[in-house]
């Protein structure tokens, strides 16, 4: 068995002293988006971040997300998992530690799923259980394990945080610098010094995460913190040759990512969708009529369609040498591959900020007509789907409820009541509910009825 390096032996000899890293994205990072990243200089990726207890359950999770994506190409390679339970933590780190390079712990998402879900940044003051899981990880498997984290308000309070990582197993610490209620409209800018205090205080690589746009912000981070490594996520998405120091036209990026996903199937094509909406965010502000058709087409021709017509007319401005494609508050013409900066959080008439709120429309009465142009973009997109989905309420249909629990019952039920009800009663009384597709009296009349057959055939055997 080979010896599992640690620490900066393991960043310079198996990640091969990687500096630039593509972030763990969910839904994002998948493998045709590493190769391309790879091709225009990211040193190391992650797989997008996997749940623990789905992969130690799913095989065809496990297939899907990390086994049928084997490809040379695509080293080195870290898997992330979300988890909240050593044991099974150490189970899908075991089923997936022959396939990547190092497994990291993510301990950063500060989404409501992850709340709800209890892992994340959300375990951040949970540090007996995280020290646990992080321990057994380490004694346990074959490859290295890593953590990707939020810092803390206090700053003090984050590097003993990191201590406490470092001491437990970790090998490699990336920080992103932004606490857990920097996100979406209060996303704000990254503490770099947060991060340059762990740097100093662990004796471990440490990738620094937040404000990476272009190549200038990699370097001016590195000088900055000290840290090994830069991660881009949402630069990254925006322009995936961010660490060539290159703003490409975005229809190369689109083309030769659609490219590399018809070579290496199969891919999500939602994934392909996200990825195409990111790169060609600041040109569909403009031509929304794609942007529509970008949403509906059902297949990865269709997608390529479509980023072929956003190529033809920007190149039909660019062509006549019109001043049209400088967009307010773009650096460069919209076409060619740049940041998407998040809007600033308004302030109220105290001065102090407020969350953005987006307030849901009420429903007109064209839209319960079922105009479509008065609707709304994701019943749009429904409409589109399915032509004769109503959106009216006083036509939908009027579900009769259960007469136990309020549920719609079925419409054929002979006890009038929904599945569940159904099913409780039906085996109580040893009765058949066809629409329901219950079927215990007539279960229980077979058996019956092969006893009674059992029976007859011992008695002539012993007469």
């Amino acid at each position: 068995m080979a010896v599992k390096l640690q620490g900066f032996e393991f960043w310079k000899t198996t990640l091969r002293g990687a500096r630039y890293v593509v972030a763990p994205m969910v839904d994002q990072s998948e493998l045709a988006w590493r190769l391309l990243s790879r091709r225009h200089g990211a040193e190391l990726c992650y797989t997008p971040m996997l749940h623990a207890q789905v992969f130690v359950r799913d095989a065809n999770y496990r297939k899907d997300n990390l086994y049928s994506e084997v490809c040379p190409e695509d080293r080195p390679l870290i898997t992330q998992f979300c988890a909240n339970d050593p044991e099974v933590f150490v189970q899908a780190c075991l089923l997936a530690q022959d396939y990547c390079d190092a497994i990291d712990l993510n301990l950063g998402c500060p989404q409501m799923i992850a709340k709800r879900g209890h892992y994340g940044v959300f375990l951040q003051d949970e540090w007996e259980l995280l020290e646990k899981m992080v321990k057994l990880a380490n004694e346990k498997i074959s490859v290295p394990i890593t953590c990707k984290i939020r810092v803390f308000n206090k700053m003090e309070e984050t590097v003993q945080y990191a201590q406490m990582l470092e001491k437990a197993g970790c090998q490699l610490l990336t920080v992103h610098g932004r606490t857990k209620d920097q996100k979406g409209p209060a996303t704000g800018i990254a503490s770099w010094e947060h991060i340059k205090a762990v740097r100093n205080a662990v004796n471990i690589p440490v990738f620094a995460n937040g404000n990476i746009q272009h190549l200038s912000d990699v370097e001016q981070c590195m000088e900055e913190t000290g840290v090994q490594g830069v991660m881009s996520a949402e630069g990254n998405l925006h322009n995936p040759a961010l660490f060539e120091g290159h703003s490409p036209p975005v229809w190369e990026m689109a083309e030769e990512y659609l490219e590399v996903v018809s070579q290496y199937p199969p891919c999500t094509l939602s994934y392909v969708r996200a990825h195409l909406f990111k790169l060609w965010h600041h040109t569909l502000q403009i031509h929304k009529d794609l942007r529509e058709e970008l949403a509906k087409v059902k297949n990865l021709q269709g997608l390529t369609e479509v980023s072929r017509q956003l190529r033809l007319r920007c190149q039909e401005i660019t062509n006549g040498g019109e001043e049209a494609g400088q967009v307010v508050g773009l650096p460069f013409p919209h076409w060619i591959c740049q940041p998407y900066v998040r809007p600033a959080p308004v302030a109220n008439s105290n001065g102090t900020e407020v969350k953005a709120v987006c307030h849901k429309r009420a429903l007109s009465q064209e839209d319960s007509d079922g105009a479509s142009d008065a609707l709304s973009k994701n019943k749009q997109k429904k409409k589109a789907r399915n032509p004769h989905k109503n959106f009216c309420p006083e036509q939908k249909p009027k579900y009769i409820k259960c007469e136990q629990c309020g549920n719609p019952k079925g419409n054929h039920c002979v006890f009038n009541l929904c599945r569940g009800c159904c099913k409780k009663k039906a085996h109580k009384e040893v009765a058949d509910c066809p629409s329901h597709g219950l079927r215990f009296k007539t279960k229980a009349e077979k058996q019956k009825s092969e006893r009674q057959e059992e029976e007859e055939e011992g008695k002539i055997f012993l007469d």
